[in-house]
């Protein structure tokens, strides 16, 4: 299959091969590079990461004669797997697609690159965001000096790195109030993530807001059912009555996983769906 009809396939219907064919691409550097990128993205799919694809894209982050897009987009692909393995810690082997050497050993190379100054900016930025998927005592020093940094790109991964790894409620709080909305958002999913009280208002507001950009917006929805269920009902029922279908359906979707649809009927579309 061609890598492009593969993009545009769901993974569950990827045909059987599909892991070796992305390995092929994966080890050949003679390949175009937006091809072995899109290779690099699609490997890290549930459906298809095994221990020789993670291999691969492990080779690639370590391999300094590669492009720093290319190492980055890798150990991002990383980050899923090693969060299941993570969460899963082995207790059903067959529930992680990796094995637990394979897990480990992923951990300590990235370690060891992050500590690695000649190591590209961007790398071991990504590292810290791929490897804290699976958070060890190293990560919270490591998310402090990046925050501490003063640099926009490092407090961003660090701010992202804060969903995963506790006790940095209170800059968390602050990212809340940055004029960078990328930082904004990693701040709002950092505070659902951890259901920080502190952040209900702010949230809450972004939430009901018209005026919020809405990639904010769909995050602050989220966020306002780990904060405070009950609080969020009213909000996010306002919401279903939405003119956009993107905000209903999060506002549902929100609602359901959050438990709080008591009772409902299901339709077609969600802009249909009714609450009683």
């Amino acid at each position: 299959m061609d890598l492009k009809v593969l993009e545009e396939t769901p993974p569950w219907e990827w045909p059987e091969g599909t892991d070796k064919m992305l390995l092929g691409i994966l080890r050949d550097n003679q390949k175009d590079k937006s091809d072995r990128l899109l290779a690099a993205r699609l490997a890290g799919d549930y459906t298809v990461i095994n221990d020789e694809l993670a291999a691969a894209l492990l080779s690639m982050v370590r391999n300094g004669a590669e492009s720093e897009e290319l190492r980055a987009r890798a150990v991002i692909s990383l980050g899923p797997v090693l969060e299941t393995a993570y969460i899963d810690e082995f207790d059903d082997p067959e529930a992680v697609p990796i094995s637990e050497e394979t897990f480990h050993g992923i951990q300590t190379s990235l370690r060891e690159l992050y500590m690695d100054m000649d190591v590209p900016m961007e790398v071991r930025r990504r590292i810290l965001e791929g490897s804290v998927r699976a958070p060890e005592a190293w990560h919270r020093e490591a998310v402090h000096d990046a925050y501490s940094s003063g640099d926009a790109l490092w407090r961003l991964t660090a701010v992202f790195c804060m969903q995963y790894v506790r006790g940095f409620d209170t800059w968390i709080l602050e990212a809340l109030e940055s004029e960078n909305q990328d930082i904004r958002y990693e701040a709002v999913c950092a505070a659902g993530n951890w259901g920080i009280d502190g952040a209900w208002s702010h949230v809450a507001s972004l939430a009901g807001s018209e005026l919020t950009e809405k990639f904010l917006r769909m995050a602050a929805i989220e966020a306002v059912a780990s904060i405070r269920p009950q609080e969020a009902v009213e909000i996010l029922s306002d919401l279903t009555l939405s003119d956009d279908d993107d905000i209903v359906e999060m506002a549902y979707e929100t609602m359901e996983m959050a438990g709080l649809l008591e009772d409902q009927d299901y339709d077609d579309d969600w802009d249909e769906r009714v609450i009683h």
